[in-house]
């Protein structure tokens, strides 16, 4: 089994041969290498079929996060220039009405909810060919557009490419130390850069990932005693509200091994008590949508250090300079720009060369705008955000 969502479950084989068939019907409707393609709906088994179908045929996929407003999935798919938009059904009708005002993509909803001029993707899965022959891409090649948030003005475009998306889900799966042997579940939102990385490093290593459709602390806890569960991914907040269910301590979570956290830092008076509590160790990550996904960690084969976002992914480096003067270098234990290098960095924001250039200097460091200290063991510590 590869894949739980639901009652739904499907096998690697099953995953193959549908999203083949959804390759074979973007083919048909003219979609090219190259081709920006969108996805828009919550986690479901259909979201992870078609993400594959998308990637199969060398177009670069556009995950949309299921809350946007429309203004900004307008904007999002116009900028993309997207060909075909692949959706849940309560999408169907704001991306109608996007269709109404110019729109040129093919629209193509999942599950029976008939909109004028879009493909169901049941069509697709009943009647296209479960053989395909994945249109190969090279490592340099744009693989994926991601948007950031709009809080202060419009999205942003994070071009991640083949390489990027490949090396996030390998250092996903090499620091978590995740094989076939494990089963893991994930309530992240499979649209989020932390979402994808961890369903890719699933896939990858050939473990069985339990996909919660919307969190519910009881709906966790109930799947991770029910699939015995081994590893599981969550964001501080998850962390809270499963420690504060009153029934907590009921549940069986004994197959937990290791756990990781990311998004925001977990106290580690937090990841103290969730171990105390479960006898499993949680592992703080961090990220961003420029660097797709996770992309330093704190080691399962090395010290965990609650409280610190732990150690570059190999092949990666970050380091800790002067707000003022990216070329300082911050001593070890002072505050500073934590900023990063390495073949995970964006290759820059889609048509916004300005905003490209104000985040990665010409030597290729990335600014993250968190601001950091480096201890003991080369480990990191997040304090603080930049100021604009």
């Amino acid at each position: 089994v590869a894949l739980i969502v639901d009652s739904q479950r499907l096998s690697f084989r099953d995953l193959d041969a549908l999203s083949n068939r959804i390759a074979n019907g973007l083919v048909a409707a003219g979609v090219q290498p190259g081709d920006r393609v969108s996805l828009f709906g919550p986690n479901s088994w259909q979201w992870l079929i078609s993400y594959y179908g998308i990637v199969k045929t060398g177009a670069v996929v556009n995950p949309l996060s299921s809350m946007l407003t429309p203004d900004e999935v307008r904007y999002a798919v116009n900028d993309t220039g997207a060909s075909a938009v692949m959706a849940s059904p309560d999408k169907g009708e704001l991306l109608r009405g996007l269709k109404a005002d110019g729109g040129r993509f093919n629209l193509v909803l999942w599950d029976d909810a008939p909109v004028a001029g879009a493909t169901l993707l049941r069509e697709w899965l009943d009647g296209a060919s479960p053989e395909f022959t994945t249109r190969p891409r090279l490592p340099g090649d744009l693989a994926a557009i991601c948007y950031t948030s709009g809080t202060t003005g419009r999205p942003k475009g994070a071009m991640q490419s083949q390489r990027a998306v490949v090396g996030a889900a390998v250092g996903t799966a090499l620091m978590a130390a995740r094989t076939a042997d494990d089963r893991s579940i994930s309530a992240l939102p499979l649209f989020h850069v932390y979402g994808s990385c961890v369903m890719n490093a699933a896939m990858m290593v050939g473990s069985t990932l339990t996909v919660v459709t919307r969190f519910n602390e009881v709906v966790v806890l109930s799947a991770i005693a029910e699939h015995r569960a081994t590893i599981m991914d969550g964001v501080p907040t998850a962390y809270y509200y499963l420690l504060a269910h009153p029934h907590f301590d009921k549940y069986d979570l004994s197959s937990l091994t290791r756990c990781w956290v990311g998004g925001q830092t977990l106290p580690a008076a937090k990841s103290d008590e969730f171990t105390r509590r479960t006898g499993c160790p949680v592992h703080e990550v961090w990220g961003m949508t420029e660097l797709a996904g996770a992309t330093p960690a704190n080691p399962v084969y090395g010290p965990d250090k609650p409280g610190t976002i732990g150690i570059p992914y190999p092949g990666n480096a970050f380091r800790v300079v002067d707000v003022e003067d990216a070329d300082r270098e911050m001593p070890r234990g002072e505050r500073g720009e934590l900023m990063f290098r390495g073949p995970l960095v964006m290759m820059g924001y889609y048509n916004n060369p300005e905003a490209t250039a104000d985040t990665i200097r010409p030597d290729g460091w990335l600014h993250t705008g968190d601001i950091a200290t480096i201890v003991d063991g080369g480990y990191a510590r997040i304090v603080d955000r930049k100021e604009n």
